[in-house]
């Protein structure tokens, strides 16, 4: 049906079609956003008393709608915030929005943009936005980002979020969002002193491996800033030879687990073999074979496996539970390496929070139910608050390692292992255990919740206080005279 939806159409009726559907998509998203809307107003109320829980309403909400979007908590929450200030702060963008007639990334730049904008000018704001969107047609996100900026700055300057935007000028980031799977980018600014300290450090490194080894200048520097990273003293040579004194062992200070098959480690062994006997990285690497993930299910090539294990990396087998439960509350370390590594996220439908950060659980608390992997599950703080402290959220575990959870609302949600993705041929299933009697209720347990320390609308307050203040002190020395001052030649004026 797909095909043929809009067989026999010319060019000039497809466009049209094309464009209707974007109508189309932009009046179901603003319902969408209505409908968030109507969930935050009929949950989240001021005055509840559970507002000063560390998971409170709000996260609550989140929860269940990114239980119902499958998607993570942080974005849940971005779309409440969007849809929450379309009905109480932008109802004529809100209007506009549902008549089709603007996208929703427009209309998250609007809300965005708008966040800081006082309460006693929003509505202005909210006209003059509503009246000129019509006149900015396609725009690039600079573009975009101007036009509301300048509408903002005529009512309430500020609020144009000039403190966040500020780019500082010392900062080291790693990683990109284009890098690819097998090297990550590295930049940023250091203090002369301590840049030229590591220039010399990294050149010392790579001096210190003789004459065969096989690597370009450039990859030396790479391996010597890895090396270095890892704690080691000197960069291992790769000339292969056994008598070299730049090809001792190398050694890390930094422990990074990587969970990989047998088909992937063998491949790695076996791009070592092939790089030791021909002495050149120009040898003809045989395609990738099994799967390795890096912390995250980031998937780490073969070849980036293989320098790993030339670098010092250990292998171990991973531990499989047997049917015998563990008799204290807190899982084993080797436990716990299964728990993460079937799962990698927290297993919360929609969360994608990596198990490394996440709490292992018992489904059936402890002691009622075993420290056993039947009964352990990886979830992120919040999720592991709500099922322990929030009325109605609760999962079911079966042996194979999938979570059926169930929502305050009786919705259903149902989440399987994420290890089942990347390696669909390791037997996860564990012992099934006999049934067990959940605790009875405890009437104490709401006072167990962790607390916030204030409530979310005085943060929310302090934040937009803080930042309006700090624009304008922005504003306030982007408005200071530029002063130019002439230089002094003396008596003698240079030739011109």
């Amino acid at each position: 049906m797909f095909e043929s939806m809009y067989a026999g159409l010319d060019e000039a009726a497809l466009l049209a079609a094309i464009e209707q559907a974007a109508r189309d998509e932009a009046q179901a998203g603003a319902r969408k956003m209505a409908a968030i809307a109507e969930l935050v107003d009929i949950t989240v109320a001021e005055d509840d008393e559970r507002g000063g829980w560390a998971f409170d309403p709000w996260k609550n909400a989140t929860a269940q709608l990114g239980a119902v979007l499958s998607m993570g908590k942080r974005r849940a929450s971005g779309q409440m915030w969007i849809a929450v200030a379309l009905r109480y702060r932008l109802p004529k963008v809100a209007e506009l929005y549902l008549q089709g007639r603007l996208n929703a990334r427009l209309v998250s730049e609007i809300t965005w943009r708008t966040q800081l904008v006082a309460d006693d000018v929003v509505a202005a704001v909210d006209a003059a936005i509503a009246t000129q969107t019509h006149r900015w047609g396609a725009l690039s996100d600079a573009k975009l980002t101007a036009s509301i900026d300048a509408v903002i700055e005529r009512h309430d300057p500020d609020a144009v979020r000039r403190a966040r935007e500020v780019i500082h000028a010392r900062d080291v980031r790693i990683g990109a969002h284009d890098d690819p799977s097998a090297t990550a980018t590295i930049w940023g600014q250091l203090m002369a002193g301590d840049a030229a300290a590591l220039e010399q450090l990294i050149a010392g490194m790579v001096r210190g491996v003789c004459a065969e080894d096989p690597r370009s200048a450039g990859e030396r520097r790479s391996d010597a800033m890895g090396a270095f990273i890892q704690g080691n003293e000197h960069l291992q040579c790769r000339c292969g030879s056994p008598t070299c004194v730049a090809a001792g062992p190398a050694k890390s200070r930094v422990v990074i687990q990587v969970i990989a098959d047998a088909a992937a480690v063998d491949a790695a062994q076996d791009l070592i073999a092939d790089q030791d006997r021909q002495h050149s990285e120009a040898v003809q690497c045989q395609p990738d074979s099994g799967i390795a993930l890096l912390p995250g299910a980031q998937v780490l090539p073969v070849a980036a496996l293989a320098e790993a294990i030339r670098g010092g990396a250990a292998i171990t087998e991973l531990w499989v539970p047997g049917p015998d439960p563990e008799l204290q509350y807190r899982p084993s370390a080797k436990l716990a390496a299964f728990v993460r590594a079937r799962d990698l996220f927290c297993r919360f439908p929609g969360c994608d929070v990596p198990a490394e950060r996440c709490d292992i659980d018992h489904v059936v608390p402890y002691p009622y139910g075993p420290t056993h992997a039947s009964n352990l599950n990886c979830k992120c703080r919040d999720h592991h608050l709500a099922k322990t402290f929030w009325e109605g959220w609760h999962d079911q575990q079966l042996p194979d390692g999938t979570v059926i959870w169930t929502a305050p609302s009786g919705q259903c949600f149902t989440t399987m292992p994420g290890s089942r993705l990347y390696f669909p041929s390791w037997n996860i299933t564990t012992a099934e255990l006999p049934p067990v009697d959940r605790p009875p209720p405890d009437p104490g347990r709401t006072a167990k919740m962790p607390r916030r320390r204030r409530s979310r609308a005085a943060e929310n307050a302090a934040r937009i206080k803080a930042e309006r203040e700090a624009n304008a002190v922005l504003r306030a020395l982007e408005e200071l005279p530029v002063v130019e001052q002439q230089p002094d030649y003396g008596s003698d004026p240079p030739p011109f």
